[in-house]
């Protein structure tokens, strides 16, 4: 049901369980939390989010995938959409949110900016594909660049769970 989407040095695919060690310990960096809430996700968090990334393929046909390494099948991150449903207004709930997180020992090798263009290629040739959403914590250089070179622009600033954060939007229509 999930398709597998593979770029010149990574594959997107379905988690599976054995990939919630990885994905838990992701959640435990101190790098990757510091613009997404600044705090761990404990592992009873993790396995929530873990089951609502599969919950959303199911429910919505469209979610995240796992980011992996071709060369050594790493799990290296997860990126694509979800129903984030967040409550912080019409405007921005309405359409699918996108999201990328990637460990920390892989920023600055443009594994983020690989696997986020491939999921929007994905996203963009669907049915449903058009207008997406994002969210990034103000000062987040490196995703504000990702989803500039996508097209998303600035909505709004806001507050989400404590955090100052820019919403933004694109529209694409293929």
């Amino acid at each position: 049901m999930v398709p597998v989407i593979e770029t010149e040095r990574l594959r997107l695919r379905a988690m599976v369980r054995e990939d919630f060690p990885a994905f838990a310990a992701l959640w435990q960096e101190p790098e990757v939390v510091r613009y997404i809430g600044a705090k761990p996700r404990s592992e009873n968090e993790s396995w929530t989010v873990f089951l609502k990334i599969a919950g959303n393929w199911v429910i919505e046909g469209f979610g995240q995938w796992a980011i992996t390494r071709k060369a050594d099948g790493a799990f290296l991150g997860q990126t694509g959409f979800f129903t984030g449903r967040r409550g912080i207004g019409e405007d921005f709930d309405a359409a699918p949110e996108a999201g990328w997180v990637l460990s920390a020992q892989t920023h600055g090798q443009g594994y983020g900016r690989e696997a986020v263009t491939a999921a929007h290629r994905w996203f963009d040739a669907q049915p449903f594909g058009g207008r997406s959403h994002a969210m990034i914590e103000v000062g987040h250089a490196a995703s504000f660049a990702i989803a500039e070179r996508l097209g998303y622009v600035a909505m709004r600033e806001c507050e989400d769970l404590g955090d100052r954060v820019v919403l933004l939007a694109r529209d694409f229509r293929a």
